[in-house]
């Protein structure tokens, strides 16, 4: 389990990052909150979304799309791996 806070966004932020993804946060109307470009590697959130909100909306995406986990620093690439796992076992139970 995560504590939600924005030292977590951050590191969130940074396995996108570091794994090739840009991620913005502008106003829209988004069915999910979000929406993902993934030709363009850019993840738009919605801005006017919550702290939580925001953390799930990224999360929900990790587990969906594949990012280079050799691109990344050690600390992002288990936060990475720790998100997925953790998704597939929610799907899973």
């Amino acid at each position: 389990m995560f504590k939600y806070n924005q030292a977590l966004l951050k590191k969130i932020e940074e396995v996108y990052h570091e794994g090739g993804y840009a991620v913005r946060y502008e106003k829209g109307s988004f069915n999910n909150g979000y929406c993902v470009l993934e030709h363009k590697k850019v993840v738009v959130i919605n801005k006017f979304h919550d702290l939580e909100a925001k953390i799930n909306s990224l999360m929900e995406i990790l587990s969906q799309i594949e990012l280079d986990v050799n691109a990344m620093g050690e600390e992002p690439a288990k936060l990475y791996h720790k998100i997925r796992a953790e998704k597939a076992d929610t799907l899973f139970s």
